[in-house]
């Protein structure tokens, strides 16, 4: 049981700070800065961290990971609890991971529809 509580633990630490890495993406640019490029990259990364549907497929991921893992973990020899939070680190972690991707695109497109050359 303290094994498990301690994976929780560790899980919800990565899925925290994996949360706005994603939003506080610094792309490359193709130059030099423009005089409006560090007010554009501010308010194209609030843009990206403002995006709250976003955070709510991590929470969905991680409920159907739980629920999903609870099922597989007590038809496997019947640890649910085991299961769920298995299921719950890997359905919110993954959706974490995607979430982050997400929100570094949103900076890109924005910028770039900004007039910045932006290449990655």
């Amino acid at each position: 049981m303290k094994t498990q509580l301690t994976l929780s633990a560790t899980g919800l630490v990565l899925m925290a700070a994996c949360a706005d890495s994603g939003a506080n993406y610094k792309p490359i640019l193709d130059g030099t800065p423009t005089p409006t490029y560090q007010a554009d990259l501010a308010a194209c990364q609030a843009l990206a961290r403002n995006q709250n549907q976003l955070d709510q497929e991590t929470m969905a991921a991680t409920v159907l990971g739980a629920g999903v893992g609870a099922v597989l973990g007590e038809a496997d020899g019947g640890d649910a609890l085991g299961g769920a939070i298995a299921g719950a680190l890997a359905g919110g972690i993954s959706s974490a991971v995607d979430v982050s991707e997400r929100r570094e695109s949103i900076v890109v497109e924005c910028l770039r529809g900004r007039g910045h050359r932006v290449v990655g």
